[in-house]
């Protein structure tokens, strides 16, 4: 079946932009507080509900996209400030936390599920066209979200390499204690990377709505597994290793789709990752991880 193989790398590299956004910004999160947020999901899906608000309210997806980066990054930064920070001064340990956002997941999702109860939801976007990029196969939205992905990962990589704050996060990653030593005010590094990470799972929430065409207030919950996924896959705290991730797994899962069965498009991606991390446990691009207290 050739005459799929463009269609189906067409769609791995869609699902593999949505995946980056949703896996950089999750990593940063544990890159510079060592929080393994489990309520990712339920934020990035929060926010997608946001910006169905603000479609349904008349104004184009786009703005709404806009909205749900706000939201969701007010949203991470409450959530660590109000509960995750005041956990971790008390002293709760890596796996307590983890418990902890997975509480907070529980909440968000069933707060969702209350209002909008177990229906299904679609976002006004303006009729489709579609193009063929070569062999591939795309339509005018998953165009734009190629694009936005890709000005995100340019944009991130440009905080990381070329700005002070980028440095600062890079250094809170790496020794939280040392950079306070250094006179980095880390508490602030912490807000901020937690502001856009946010920020970044808001738009990947809304993105992955936008893909699935229809969604209900679990749909982002079950993408969570692939998200963490890839980040482990590229190793956890480091983004260029979660973008590596997310296209290896997006590829993948979309191939297996139209070649083996729908069935098992999550299947053959953590076949490659449990490949992978017998002969590389630390991940593709990282370092063995050294045991390190929650950044406060």
């Amino acid at each position: 079946m050739p005459y799929l193989l463009g269609p189906s790398i067409g769609f791995g590299l869609v699902t593999a932009s949505i995946l980056a956004l949703a896996a950089v910004g999750f990593t940063m999160q544990f890159g510079v507080t060592n929080i393994l947020n489990l309520a990712y999901g339920e934020v990035m899906a929060t926010s997608g509900f946001v910006a169905l608000i603000v479609n349904r309210a008349g104004l184009s997806i786009w703005f709404g996209m806009a909205a749900a980066a706000v939201f969701g990054a007010a949203l991470s930064y409450l959530l660590n400030r109000v509960i995750f920070i005041p956990f971790a001064r008390r002293g709760t340990k890596l796996f307590g936390m983890v418990i902890v956002t997975i509480a907070v997941g529980l909440i968000l999702e069933n707060s969702i599920l209350a209002i909008t109860g177990p229906n299904f939801f679609s976002y006004i976007v303006p009729q489709e066209s579609t193009y063929s990029v070569g062999f591939l196969i795309l339509t005018t939205s998953q165009i734009v979200l190629m694009g936005l992905a890709t000005l995100a990962m340019i944009a991130v990589h440009s905080l990381l390499r070329l700005t002070r704050l980028g440095m600062a996060m890079r250094a809170t990653a790496s020794d939280a204690s040392l950079a306070r030593g250094c006179g980095i005010r880390t508490e602030r590094i912490v807000d901020a990377g937690w502001l856009i990470s946010g920020a970044m799972c808001g738009i990947a929430g809304v993105a992955l709505f936008i893909n699935t065409t229809s969604f209900t207030s679990a749909t982002a919950n079950s993408f969570l597994v692939v998200i963490v996924a890839a980040a482990i896959l590229g190793g956890v705290g480091q983004p260029y290793g979660a973008m590596l991730g997310a296209l290896v797994i997006g590829l993948t899962s979309e191939i297996a789709a139209a070649f083996l069965n729908p069935a098992y498009k999550n299947v053959v991606a953590f076949v490659i990752l449990v490949v992978v991390l017998l002969l590389r446990p630390q991940g593709i691009l990282a370092q063995i991880a050294v045991q390190r207290e929650i950044a406060r």
